[in-house]
């Protein structure tokens, strides 16, 4: 993040004063002078000093953001693109629907929002993960782990394509500027920058950390942080150079980093973590050793309200939902899913009232009220549905994931 710029006080005028400025700078060294004031050129000197402005300290260059980026809109609120109904010219006229990747059953389901009622079941490949909007938006991508290859689907219709071969697609982001797509590629221990249309290599980094999942970029794009599920690490990646410039072991033993979100204002991290069963909160600048803000059993997920005040947190062991606010970075409530359930990962419908999550191991998907927490539905769908895509959203890009935008 970019640091805050210093500048130098606007300078003080010269006050009018009897006999002219030469007898101003008199009158006001006799005040400051406790010896006897004779008038003398010294006495004047040491005045007019005194008057004169400070020198400017020097003023530290802020980094531009990465080259291509659209500039936030917001400039302490990343998440000002995302307000209720704020829709893309591209995506205003695609029709409202639940995208759910089924990863025992290999297929997507498809879940009309207005009736809670499942309408479509999209065969895809083996395992998919998650469904990712491409940075254009244009584009859903479904990742199928094991079938090594991504299935796109067509939010205009529905309907899906050809599948792209990609080895080990875990999970899938784009880099601020839409120049790269990265692939997470989990089992294979790298981060794979390909073409995001094409999806040819452009780059492969292999990393030393285990199973690297999920990110999220800073402010100004120049860097991304990287949770590493299985040696409970996290990684910081120079977007630009694509290449790793931190490695941090998380403070706690069996750690398992699932989620990563940065507040709107930039400044904070929050790393969700299913075995130490609550939130890292990091600085990522200083990528220093971060503290742990336990929130439940099994924390997995992370999403921004609307109104960019609170994030929801999804804890899939406990069948819950904690309720971040922004403002004081302290937990504010809890929401219980009736008869339990396990809450992972999903998003927040076009009006910001529906909190939409997939429910891991109960082969449904849970619709829950954003201002009471009341939980609206459970829907049935194949088995163990994952990273579910609530499309359209709000947003003027893509970031991945099941939908981070700005």
């Amino acid at each position: 993040m970019a640091e805050r710029i210093r500048t130098p006080h606007r300078r003080n005028g010269w006050w009018p004063v009897r006999g002219g400025r030469r007898a101003g700078l008199l009158a006001v060294a006799c005040a400051l002078v406790a010896a006897g004031c004779g008038g003398g050129g010294s006495d004047i000197r040491a005045a007019e000093k005194s008057q004169r402005p400070a020198k400017p300290s020097p003023v530290k260059a802020v980094s531009p953001g990465l080259p291509g980026m659209p500039p936030p809109l917001e400039a302490d609120d990343l998440y000002a693109a995302d307000r209720p109904g704020k829709l893309a010219p591209q995506v205003k006229d695609f029709p409202s629907r639940v995208y759910v990747p089924n990863t025992e059953s290999d297929t997507v389901s498809v879940i009309d929002p207005k009736t809670y009622k499942v309408i479509e079941t999209i065969p895809v490949g083996v395992q998919p993960q998650h469904v990712v909007p491409s940075w254009d938006m244009k584009t859903l991508w479904v990742n199928n782990n094991r079938g090594h290859d991504l299935t796109p689907i067509d939010p205009a219709t529905g309907k899906s394509g050809e599948p792209v071969d990609v080895h080990d697609p875990y999970n899938l982001y784009f880099t601020p500027n839409g120049k790269y797509a990265i692939v997470m590629a989990s089992l294979d221990r790298q981060l794979v920058f390909r073409d995001p249309h094409s999806m040819k290599i452009r780059k492969t980094v292999p990393v030393s950390c285990a199973g690297v999942n999920h990110a999220d970029f800073s402010p100004d794009g120049r860097y991304f942080i990287v949770s590493c599920e299985f040696s409970g690490e996290l990684l910081k990646v120079d977007t630009e150079k694509m290449k790793v410039i931190g490695q941090e072991k998380l403070p706690f033993d069996g750690a398992m980093p699932q989620d990563v979100k940065i507040s709107p204002d930039g400044k904070t991290w929050y790393i969700a973590d299913m075995m130490a069963d609550g939130v890292w909160v990091l600085n990522g600048d200083t990528f220093e050793r971060p503290r742990l803000m336990p929130t439940g059993k099994g924390a997995h997920g992370l999403y921004v309200s609307r109104d960019s005040k609170n994030m929801y947190i999804s804890n899939r062991g406990e069948g819950s939902i904690s309720l971040l606010d922004f403002t004081t970075g302290k937990l504010v409530d809890k929401w219980h899913i009736p008869g339990g359930g396990s809450p992972d990962m999903g998003g927040v419908s076009v009006d910001g009232k529906v909190l939409w999550l997939s429910g891991r191991y109960n082969s449904e998907v849970y619709a829950l009220d954003t201002r009471t927490g009341k939980t609206l539905a459970k829907i049935p769908v194949g088995a163990g549905p994952h990273g579910l895509a609530v499309y359209p959203q709000p947003g003027r890009y893509s970031l991945g994931h099941t939908g981070i935008f700005r």
